[in-house]
């Protein structure tokens, strides 16, 4: 676990230099294993920038099944995921959950495999066909995430330790820009495995 987790010293540094003192945003950055905490289970784990559980995502069926469930630390579920197929379309929606655990009826956003090994993502109530597209290769880990306008407000790539050894594909570093919603991207890195079965 000590290889998955962000170093604690780094995040240190990073809480302590001048320009986060100051107020200045800075992109956030998380630590995805692609594993479960449950036995035997499927999903992947989420660590934030201080080394501490920060997510966990569950799938309690089999692999690529059709609900998955995006909790908390504390096991609250803040998304549900659900792969939606119709003939040979398929799609997949994520419902926010609220405190009492109840879903909403109308999906947050929704995401569609594109031609290019991609997924373009539609987000509930937009006029827009598609407000975010994630880029990249099914068979990498590698890729980025980016906003209507084509600017890119996430990253993922594999993990590399301080020292520059390069970890397991399924250890992965997610970078998230300061103007983005967290929690929307952490979602779309879950649909973005699910589509490539990798949950």
């Amino acid at each position: 676990m000590a290889k998955v987790k962000p170093l604690p010293e780094a995040a240190a540094a990073a809480a302590s230099s001048p320009s986060s003192q100051q107020g200045e945003q800075k992109p956030a950055v998380y630590t995805v294993w692609m594993k479960s905490l449950v036995f035997n289970g499927n999903g992947c784990t989420v660590y934030g920038a201080d080394g501490r559980l920060a997510y966990r995502i569950d799938n309690y069926g089999c692999r690529g099944g059709r609900e998955v469930f995006f909790m908390d630390r504390a096991g609250n579920n803040l998304l549900r995921i659900q792969r939606k197929s119709f003939c040979m379309f398929r799609r997949w929606e994520a419902c926010r959950c609220f405190d009492d655990g109840e879903d909403q009826t109308r999906p947050w956003f929704r995401v569609r495999r594109t031609r290019k090994n991609g997924a373009a993502v539609a987000m509930h109530g937009s006029g827009r066909r598609a407000t975010y597209k994630i880029g990249g290769c099914s068979r990498k880990s590698d890729y980025k995430i980016s906003g209507a306008d084509g600017a890119i407000v996430a990253a993922i790539a594999r993990k590399q330790t301080a020292s520059g050894v390069v970890l397991g594909e399924d250890v992965l570093t997610l970078t998230v820009g300061p103007e983005v919603d967290h929690l929307l991207v952490l979602g779309l890195v879950v649909v973005f495995g699910l589509i490539n079965r990798c949950l």
